[in-house]
């Protein structure tokens, strides 16, 4: 039975992040040309180069909220000592971004912000996001959920992630409507978001 689930997580993972449309990065073909992209990640960035290649007149901004004292999980410790950062990656704080107010026009974490424990801070750091967006601006959220799917794949493991409600939370204390949903594999979803007043 182990060796059946390790397989099958082994198999999955290699679906999810190398086989499908995910890091192709064709689920974005139908949004506009943005002029300021900010992609914000824990210390694992494999996103900012496919971004830089994809929107090539774009201002691409990387920011990594890793911080050892509040974020101990030891495969981000791993993934930091083996991937070298962004170029020009600029460490920052959850709660303090340092782009001014209205300020982007995408912003993009990848399969990142489940690694703030803490709600409140999550709620911080979706604030920040919040603020330096522009009023036609829009937010992807990258992330496995803790759902039937992700608990068949990952066994536990699933307890990691965040789920669906969890992040609806996050986004209405925030002031983000849910602009779209999209599942690129049955066990990744996208939230599209947009400033409240905006989606609506």
């Amino acid at each position: 039975l182990t060796l059946s689930s390790t397989l099958i997580s082994l198999c999955v993972s290699f679906y999810v992040y190398d086989v499908s449309d995910l890091y192709k990065l064709n689920w974005l073909k139908d949004i506009d040309i943005p002029i300021k992209i900010i992609n914000i990640n824990a210390g694992f960035d494999e996103t900012s180069s496919l971004l830089k290649d994809k929107f090539k007149n774009a201002e691409l901004i990387v920011l990594d909220f890793y911080d050892s004292e509040k974020h101990t999980e030891v495969s981000i410790k791993r993934a930091r000592s083996t991937y070298p950062l962004f170029p020009n990656t600029l460490s920052v704080q959850t709660a303090c971004l340092p782009q001014p107010d209205n300020f982007a026009d995408k912003i993009f974490v990848f399969l990142a912000a489940h690694e703030i424990r803490d709600e409140k801070e999550r709620t911080i750091f979706f604030k920040e996001l919040r603020r330096v967006l522009k009023p036609a601006g829009e937010i992807f959220v990258v992330e496995h959920l803790r759902d039937a799917a992700n608990f068949c794949v990952y066994n536990i493991g699933f307890f990691h992630f965040l789920s669906k409600s969890s992040w609806l939370k996050v986004f209405r204390s925030t002031d983000l409507s849910v602009f779209n949903e999209l599942k690129i594999t049955p066990f990744i979803t996208t939230f599209t978001l947009r400033k409240h007043d905006i989606a609506s």
